[in-house]
Order: structure tokens, then C-alpha cells, then sequence
């Protein structure tokens, strides 16, 4: 497979391979398409150790660089997957919770990587969107929440 012309580059510390096969796996139009292995030792492996693994996530092509410990990811990037209703969302949550990630606020969360994720059902980008008063009393629910609870958010909307 050629490499994309833009493709987010992910330092991992040795579990690249891992994180793409997990992601693969949670999220539709998702898949590892490559695995290379190092041809030589390099600062954090061996020769034969996997060097970098290409994956998509939700469409998006990715590389993930088993890079060593040195760089640890934080918020500054994420991942922002859209839901359609609170079982989509839930689904995603709870997969990246109970594989070892934890919980954040207002529908982020970290998976066990590090990496963090948006868990974003459309009816809050909708609401927010939306602006005035449907837009705050939708961000002002969504303030104390960790997932996003979507029948709230709908409430909020509302009034």
C-alpha cells in the first residue's frame, strides 16, 4: 500500500502494532494494512523489532512509530469520532475505558496508549451549532458530563 500524501504520524514507546490492531478492531472503516520490522538495531529496539505499523482509524490514515520512551502523547492531539446516538457512543467509550484507558471530562477520554479520544455524539456538535441559548444550555449539560449522556444533551437542546 503507497503511503498516504498527509498521514498522522504516532509515537508509541513499543506498542504501535498493538494500539492500530485495537483501534482496527473498535472502530468501522479501520484496518492495519502494514507492519515493518526494523532492518537494523535503532535507539529503542532491535533488528526485526516492529518499526512502524500503517493502520487506518475511521478512514484517516495513520502511522504508528514504536519511537521509545522519550515522547508521550497528551491532549493536544485527538481523535474526535462522531456518534449517532448513545449505544455508538457507549460502544466507543466503553471499549478505549475497559482496555485499560480512563475517563476525562466532556466526552474525553485517554485509551492506555495515551492517546486521547473525543467521543462526540452529533447531537451535541448540532446543539452547539446552533448557537444563543440552545447552545449554551447544551454546553452548560455537557460541562458535568465525562461521556456524553445523549438523551440530556436532547433535553438541554430543548429547554
Amino acid at each position: 500500500m503507497a503511503i498516504a500524501k498527509n498521514t498522522i504520524c504516532l509515537w508509541y514507546d513499543k506498542d504501535a502494532e498493538a494500539a492500530a490492531r485495537f483501534y482496527a478492531e473498535t472502530f468501522p472503516n479501520s484496518a492495519v494494512t502494514a507492519v515493518y520490522r526494523a532492518p537494523s538495531d535503532y535507539p529503542s529496539g532491535k533488528a526485526g523489532d516492529v518499526l512502524t505499523v500503517e493502520f487506518s482509524v475511521a478512514g484517516i490514515p495513520c502511522l504508528g512509530l514504536n519511537g521509545g520512551p522519550m515522547f508521550k502523547h497528551n491532549e493536544a492531539f485527538s481523535f474526535q469520532i462522531a456518534t449517532d446516538d448513545q449505544q455508538e457512543t457507549d460502544r466507543y467509550w466503553n471499549a478505549i475505558v475497559s482496555n485499560g484507558g480512563v475517563e476525562s471530562a466532556c466526552g474525553w477520554c485517554k485509551d492506555k496508549w495515551g492517546v486521547s479520544w473525543q467521543i462526540t455524539p452529533r447531537v451535541l456538535t448540532e446543539a452547539l451549532a446552533a448557537g444563543g441559548d440552545e447552545a449554551k444550555r447544551a454546553f452548560e449539560a455537557m460541562m458535568d458530563m465525562k461521556k456524553i449522556d445523549v438523551a440530556r444533551i436532547a433535553a438541554a437542546r430543548r429547554g
